[in-house]
């Protein structure tokens, strides 16, 4: 009498979810690498030694386009100094230990950074001036 075998493995191999999760994989670093990036305006920043490694709440962009300065909070386009000022407000309010990084090319005129410091210095805010290490 012939015993059957009732069990046969299956030797073929299905790629799609392998496929399924390299794609999943793609989209996320995709994802990930475009919000690694916060500051997306073209700057040369000063160089500089000490490297400050405090989290900064927002950010503040000074460009200089001619003979006029282009001021960006987190990197939506403000109108001067007041602009400035009222956007800090509307993103920081009445926080305690609010942390400002200043971003400015190193074109730009030291009245304009200035300026920058004495707003955050008569809302109470802490002011951190980007630089790129040596």
């Amino acid at each position: 009498m012939a015993i059957k075998h009732g069990s046969k493995v299956d030797k073929s191999f299905s790629a799609s979810s392998m496929t399924d999760l390299m794609f999943l994989l793609l989209l996320f670093l995709l994802i990930a690498t475009t919000l690694i990036n916060p500051n997306a305006l073209k700057l040369v920043l000063p160089k500089s030694a000490n490297q400050l490694k405090d989290k900064a709440m927002t950010t503040v962009s000074i460009q200089q386009e001619g003979t006029h300065y282009n001021y960006y909070v987190e990197l939506e386009r403000v109108q001067g100094i007041d602009g400035v000022e009222q956007a800090l407000r509307a993103r920081l309010g009445d926080r305690e230990d609010a942390t400002v990084s200043l971003h400015c090319d190193k074109t730009v005129a030291v009245d304009e950074v200035v300026k920058v410091m004495n707003v955050a210095r008569d809302n109470g805010y802490k002011l951190i001036l980007a630089t790129s290490p040596n």
